[in-house]
């Protein structure tokens, strides 16, 4: 499974990296205006810096909702860096762009989606990447992780190449749960992979040693 971070944040960005856990990054313009980053050439150096830190995928959202915007966009965004990924909204228009990215080999990935007939449809018309966003159904009293399963199922079945990139994940169940479903990315912030790092009996097992160690050392 690979890694990514959900974040605009270039400190927990370079957290992740440190880490040796890293594979990519997701962002979309809530994150950039979480961290106060605003204007298209702020926008864009800020993507830069981003890649500067991250060799992995780096998906760049358009804002545009019209297809000749979306293209128009795109085509300024892969000009920042090799590994920029389109992120692109699951809509009519927006999956008019993803076929037209891709038959021109431009990677993307089509964000927001809800139902595994979307990703079906996202798959179909040349998507790198499908996010079904499991945490916002959760929070409406949907399964999220079904829908996950679901599309890991039916891409299974027919071999699709796209990638299930499971967003929205909130905790390290969410997580580990998606592993095993068999998703082939997932995207959480920093906190996620942190809390991943801990447990009781891993601080208390190190205490015992080091104590065990200076007894005998002194």
């Amino acid at each position: 499974m690979k890694f990514f971070i959900d974040t605009a944040n270039l400190s927990e960005i370079q957290t992740a990296h440190d880490l040796g856990i890293l594979d990519g990054v997701t962002t979309n313009p809530s994150l950039m205006a979480k961290e106060g980053i605003s204007g298209k050439n702020n926008i864009y150096s800020h993507y830069k810096a981003i890649c500067d830190i991250v060799s992995g995928d780096v998906s760049a959202e358009v804002i545009s909702t019209d297809l000749e915007g979306m293209i128009r966009e795109a085509e300024e965004l892969v000009e920042i860096a090799p590994n920029i990924v389109i992120k692109i909204p699951m809509t009519e228009d927006g999956l008019k762009a993803i076929k037209k990215l891709s038959d021109e080999g431009i990677k993307t990935n089509c964000t927001l989606i809800f139902n595994a007939g979307q990703a079906l449809l996202a798959a179909k018309a040349g998507a790198t990447y499908v996010s079904p966003f499991l945490g916002r159904l959760d929070d409406i009293g949907h399964d999220g992780l079904e829908l996950v399963s679901q599309i890991t199922t039916i891409y299974r079945n027919y071999n699709i190449e796209t990638e299930v990139l499971a967003a929205s994940i909130r905790h390290t169940t969410h997580l580990l749960e998606c592993a095993e479903i068999g998703a082939d990315v997932a995207t959480c912030p920093l906190k996620v992979f942190l809390q991943m790092l801990k447990h009781p009996l891993t601080d208390i097992g190190l205490a015992q040693f080091l104590a065990d160690h200076k007894k005998m050392n002194g």
